[in-house]
């Protein structure tokens, strides 16, 4: 080992809460702060550029690239599950949806023994102070926030013809899914500011950078977190194939994410006691819920062909694709300024559903997530997925070595209840695609397709088909129960200055995309950690539908 260095704080993990954190905890200018991140600096005009969002996920570069186990309910496949490896970590490779789930989530939430201060009435004040809308403040957005957020114009006619079908349908518009109403149609916010992905990097990290109390290092693998007894004292980290001991004089702060933060304390001697001796790891804590409870959301695509030339197809294909990224890298404009997820919805599957099970991405073109399955022909899609299953999965360190990936089980579909829901998420979505706003644009069903009629037909396209909505979470879960990995503020229980804050603690996937809740949490607890006083609570109301025990819509 080299000499050793001491911060007052060091965190792990570059990503969407270790971002927020470094810039928050630096802000006070008598601590020091050391952010490390595995990944390389987030330089690639590919991660910049919002419409290049599938390409990072195709490598290894920014990304580690997981595949689960054989999961046991899609046909037995090895499912894709990419992380960001990279300043903003998974903010700098997702599809850039602004999405808070549903005020209900929260205070579903704060149900739990000793959760009272994660109602939603306590989350809203901290999801306007990270936010800067393009719209300007009001009861549910902020406007002097690091993180910029702007909404879907939504100009494309198939944009328009999405939102449209819905209101065909008899569901409700929503002008603001992020607002008073989330149920409904309407267009997406987005985490992109002058035709740049605003990820955390660019959010926190950049304008934090220039701190002379805050360190930022990359391709700096942390391998182990360093204990003296129970107490945090520091980590082990690998740069530039030298191995180095760094102390923290107050706290250790996993951010390394739903994946990794669980993987990491296994490796350091925190979890099932089984697993960690497995590993040959002295018990430091004997912790049964670090790894499991392992949720996400999973999504299908229907897709169709266009009747007419009015997709995103063309700017796919060479020479408009070289022309639309000459006008991003000049002007910041045109399709490679927008993610294209500027449409979507949320909706209750059935009857008895209280807040929306259901959502939808909206894409003007046919093509796989990460680019991998482009169709050869004008097209569009609607992403439908279920947003609170049953399935529950775990993360399990198999060595003491992080560069081997983890064991990683979704258990997707596992319960006839998410079978069921994504059986409904498909036939609602057949009779939206339907509507007569489609009429001048619809062309024949590509997927799931025509052949595909019965139930058994939807679910065998189901296991096929689906793939994950990127979104995994709750693997220490926050709480103080025998399963709890870490209290209401991130403290890992049953060690001293420790803390887990990324998406892992979560103690079930809220309804919608994960990156701006997890900047939330990351935004609350830094409050926490300082000693300042909770932001006063804000009561803005949230809709539901005054029907929704007796109607679906």
């Amino acid at each position: 080992m080299s000499e050793r260095e001491v911060f007052d704080y060091v965190i792990v993990g570059a990503g969407s809460a270790g971002g927020v954190l470094a810039h928050r905890l630096s802000e006070d200018p008598d601590v020091s702060v050391l952010l490390l991140e595995a990944g390389p600096p987030d330089w690639s005009l590919f991660i910049h550029m919002p419409a290049a969002f599938a390409e990072p996920l195709k490598g290894t570069r920014f990304n580690w690239a997981f595949e689960t186990e054989p999961e046991p309910y899609m046909d037995n496949r090895r499912m894709y599950c990419p992380r960001g490896r990279t300043l903003g970590g998974s903010s700098s490779i997702n599809g850039m949806a602004y999405i808070r789930g549903h005020g209900r989530d929260y205070d579903r939430w704060a149900r739990t023994n000793g959760m009272e201060r994660w109602a939603y009435r306590h989350c809203l004040p901290y999801f306007k102070k990270a936010e800067t809308h393009e719209l300007g403040p009001d009861d549910y957005h902020g406007g002097d926030g690091p993180l910029h957020v702007t909404r879907g114009k939504c100009e494309n006619p198939l944009f328009k013809a999405f939102i449209q079908a819905g209101q065909e349908a008899g569901y409700p518009y929503t002008p603001d899914m992020n607002g008073y109403k989330n149920e409904g149609f309407g267009p997406m916010d987005r985490t992109t500011r002058d035709g740049l992905r605003w990820s955390t990097a660019n959010a926190y990290l950049r304008p934090a950078s220039k701190r002379p109390n805050l360190t930022i290092r990359t391709r700096a693998l942390t391998t182990r977190v360093a204990f003296e007894g129970t107490k945090a004292t520091g980590v082990d980290y690998v740069r530039k194939g030298r191995e180095t001991r760094v102390l923290a004089e107050r706290e250790v702060i996993l951010c390394a994410g739903a994946i990794q933060s669980p993987q990491l304390l296994q490796m350091s001697g925190v979890g099932p006691a089984d697993l960690v001796q497995k590993l040959g790891v002295p018990v430091v804590a004997d912790l049964p819920g670090v790894g499991e409870n392992l949720q996400d959301h999973i999504e299908v695509y229907v897709q169709h062909k266009a009747k007419r030339p009015v997709s995103l197809y063309s700017a796919t294909r060479y020479p408009r694709k070289a022309f639309v990224g000459l006008q991003w890298l000049l002007f910041r404009s045109g399709p490679g300024a927008s993610s294209q997820f500027e449409a979507g919805g949320f909706i209750r599957s059935e009857a008895g559903v209280e807040h929306p099970n259901l959502q939808y991405h909206f894409l003007p073109v046919a093509v796989s997530y990460d680019g991998s399955e482009a169709a050869p022909y004008h097209g569009y899609q609607a992403h439908v997925g279920p947003m609170r299953p049953d399935a529950r999965g775990h993360v399990r360190a198999r060595s003491t070595d992080p560069r081997v990936p983890p064991e990683i089980l979704f258990n997707y579909n596992m319960s006839e209840r998410d079978r069921r829901e994504m059986r409904d998420a498909v036939k609602l979505t057949r009779e939206v695609m339907a509507q007569h706003a489609f009429d001048d644009l619809r062309g024949e069903e590509i997927a799931p397709g025509p052949d595909c009629k019965t139930d058994a037909d939807i679910e065998a396209f189901v296991r096929r088909k689906s793939e994950s909505a990127y979104h995994p979470s709750c693997t220490c879960a926050m709480g103080f129960d025998g399963m709890a990995v870490v209290d209401d503020t991130g403290r890992v229980h049953g060690v001293d200055k420790l803390r887990v804050v990324d998406a892992s603690i979560m103690p079930t996937i809220v309804s919608g995309n994960l990156n701006a809740p997890t900047i939330m949490l990351a935004e609350k607890i830094a409050d926490a950690i300082h000693g300042n006083e909770p932001l006063p609570p804000d009561d803005a109301p949230v809709w539901i539908h005054p029907e929704w025990q007796t109607q679906q819509r």
